[in-house]
C-alpha cells in the first residue's frame, strides 16, 4: 500500500507540475479561445480518437478557424480552413516552420533526421533530401522507368488471384516501399522478401499507435507513463529494429562505397561524411543518416500506397466512373505502357486521381508544426514553442472551394468542356516550408499505378462484401480492411 501511495504522490505532483507550466505559458490575454478542459484529460473527452479530425471541425463553428485545445497537458492551436491554413502556411512560413519538441521525439527521432527536425539540422537535412531525389530521378525518366517495372510486378501479383478475393494492403504497401528502396539502396525486394515485410509491419505498427491515447499520456507524463505497458512501448521497440535494420545497412554500404560511383542516396550521404567539410561532422554522421532514412521509407511508402488502395476501393464502390477511366485509357494509351507524358491527355482521369486523393485525406492533421518565434496571428499571439495542427482535412472538405466536399465527385477538377482544373484548396502535400519533399515522386507513382492497375482489370467487390468508406483508426486515414477482385480485361 505504501508503495501504492507513493507512485499516487507522483503522479499528483507530475500533474500540478505540468499544469502550472502550461498555465503559465499560454496565460496570454490574445490567445486563441477554445473548449473549457477538465483535470487531467483536458479536452480528450470532446476528441473522436477514430476520427479526430472531425471532433476538430465541430469546435470550430463554435470558436472559429484558430483554436486552441488541451490534450492531457498538451495545448495545441489548431488552424481550419483553407484560408487560414494558406495564411499561415504560406504568408506566415518561417514563423510556422517548426516542429514540436515532445516526450516521445526525445526517446525516438531526438531531433534528428528531416520529419520531427528543427532549426539548422533541419534546413541541411530537407536541403539534401531534395537535391539526392533529384539526382536520383524524382521527375525524371529513369525513375519512370522504375516505376513502370514495378507496375508489371504488381500487374503479376494481382493476376496471381485468378480473380479471387484478396486484401491488397501489404502487396500495395510493397509496390510503393519498392520505388523508394530503389532511390534509398537501388535495390527491389520480392513482395513475399522477409526483409520488406518485417519493415512494413514496423512502420505500419508505429502509425497506428501514434495517435493512441497512451502516447498522447506519455507526451504530457513521460516519467509515470513510461512504466506502463502500451502502445508507447511498442513505437520504442519497432523504432530500436528499424534503426537496427538502417544502421546495418549503412555499415554494410560503407565498405562497398565509391565515391566515384555514387548509385543512391546513402551512398551520397555516406560520400558526405568523407568531405571533411565543418557540416560533415556537424550534420552528415549517422543518427541522421538512420532517422533520415527511416522518415523517407515511411513517407514513401504509407501514404502512396493507402491512396492507391483508396482508389481501387472508390472504383469498386462507383463501378460507372471506374468504366469512363478505362474508356479514357483505351482512347489514349490503348494497349501500351502508361507514361506519365499520357497525364495531360487524360483529363477524367488526372481529375478521379485529384478526387481520391481530397476524399482519402491521407494526412488529415498534417504533422505538427511549432512556431519558431512569438507571433500575432489573425489578431491571436502565439507565443514561441507553441505546437500547431493545420488541419488539412479542413482545406480539403472547404466547402467554399469543393461543391460536394464529403462525397466522391471527379467534377471538382474538371470544367464544363470537361478540361482538367485546379483547385487551389487542393493541398494533399500542404503547403509552404515544410510540405511534402516527394511531391512529384508521389505524384508519378499514382498516375503510373493507377492507369496500369484500371488498364489491366476491372475492379470488383467480392460476392456479398459491403463496401465502407470510413478510414481505419491510426496517424493517417487508411482504408479499412477490405477484399478486392481483381478481374482480368485481357
Amino acid at each position: 500500500m505504501e508503495l501504492i501511495s507513493l507512485l499516487l504522490s507522483a503522479v499528483v505532483i507530475l500533474f500540478l507540475a505540468n499544469v502550472f507550466r502550461n498555465q503559465k505559458k499560454y496565460k496570454y490575454a490574445n490567445f486563441p479561445p477554445g473548449p473549457k478542459a477538465l483535470p487531467l484529460i483536458g479536452n480528450l473527452h470532446l476528441i473522436n480518437t477514430m476520427n479526430p479530425q472531425k471532433s476538430f471541425m465541430e469546435i470550430a463553428k463554435t470558436y472559429g478557424t484558430v483554436f486552441s485545445i488541451q490534450l492531457g497537458t498538451q495545448k495545441l492551436v489548431v488552424l481550419c480552413g483553407y484560408d487560414t491554413v494558406k495564411d499561415a502556411l504560406i504568408n506566415y512560413a518561417e514563423e510556422f516552420s517548426g516542429r514540436p519538441v515532445t516526450a516521445m521525439g526525445a526517446r525516438t527521432t531526438q531531433g534528428y533526421g528531416i520529419l520531427g527536425a528543427n532549426g539548422e539540422n533541419w534546413k541541411v537535412m530537407r536541403r539534401f533530401t531534395l537535391s539526392t531525389l533529384r539526382d536520383y530521378g524524382m521527375g525524371k525518366k529513369s525513375i519512370e522507368n522504375k516505376i513502370t517495372e514495378e507496375c508489371e510486378c504488381l500487374m503479376q501479383r494481382f493476376r496471381s488471384h485468378g480473380g479471387k478475393p484478396f486484401d491488397n494492403q501489404f502487396i500495395m504497401n510493397a509496390a510503393a516501399a519498392n520505388i523508394i528502396m530503389s532511390i534509398l539502396l537501388d535495390h527491389r525486394f520480392d513482395y513475399d522478401d522477409p526483409t520488406i515485410l518485417k519493415l512494413m509491419r514496423l512502420v505500419n505498427e508505429n502509425i497506428k499507435s501514434v495517435g493512441s491515447i497512451m502516447v498522447r499520456l506519455y507526451n504530457s507524463f513521460p516519467s509515470v507513463i513510461g512504466w506502463l505497458p502500451g502502445k508507447h512501448n511498442k513505437i520504442f521497440e519497432n523504432h530500436k529494429e528499424m534503426q537496427s535494420f538502417v544502421r546495418d545497412t549503412f555499415t554494410r554500404k560503407e565498405k562497398e562505397l565509391d565515391i566515384n560511383n555514387q548509385r543512391n542516396l546513402i551512398d551520397t550521404f555516406l560520400a558526405k561524411q568523407q568531405e571533411g567539410k565543418p557540416e560533415s561532422e556537424l550534420y552528415y554522421h549517422n543518427k541522421n543518416l538512420g532517422v533520415l532514412v527511416s522518415n523517407l521509407f515511411a513517407a514513401g511508402m504509407e501514404t502512396t500506397s493507402s491512396t492507391l488502395r483508396w482508389g481501387l476501393l472508390l472504383m469498386m464502390k462507383y463501378p460507372e466512373i471506374q468504366k469512363k477511366v478505362q474508356c479514357e485509357i483505351e482512347n489514349i494509351i490503348g494497349s501500351a505502357q502508361p507514361q506519365v507524358e499520357h497525364r495531360k491527355q487524360m483529363p477524367y482521369t488526372d481529375a478521379v486521381i485529384h478526387e481520391i486523393q481530397r476524399f482519402g485525406d491521407i494526412v488529415p492533421g498534417s504533422l505538427p508544426h511549432a512556431t519558431t518565434k512569438d507571433i500575432t496571428f489573425r489578431g491571436y499571439f502565439l507565443p514561441k514553442g507553441t505546437t500547431v495542427i493545420p488541419l488539412l482535412h479542413s482545406a480539403l472538405k472547404d466547402n467554399a472551394y469543393f461543391e460536394k466536399p464529403e462525397e466522391f465527385y471527379p467534377e471538382h477538377f474538371l470544367d464544363s468542356d470537361g478540361k482538367f482544373k485546379k483547385n487551389e484548396a487542393f493541398i494533399p502535400f500542404s503547403l509552404g516550408k515544410r510540405s511534402c519533399a516527394g511531391e512529384n515522386l508521389a505524384k508519378m507513382e499514382l498516375f503510373l499505378f493507377f492507369t496500369s492497375l484500371l488498364q489491366n482489370f476491372i475492379f470488383q467487390a467480392p460476392p456479398g462484401a459491403e463496401l465502407v468508406l470510413n478510414p481505419a483508426p491510426g496517424f493517417t486515414n487508411a482504408p479499412l480492411p477490405h477484399e478486392i477482385c481483381a478481374m482480368p480485361r485481357k
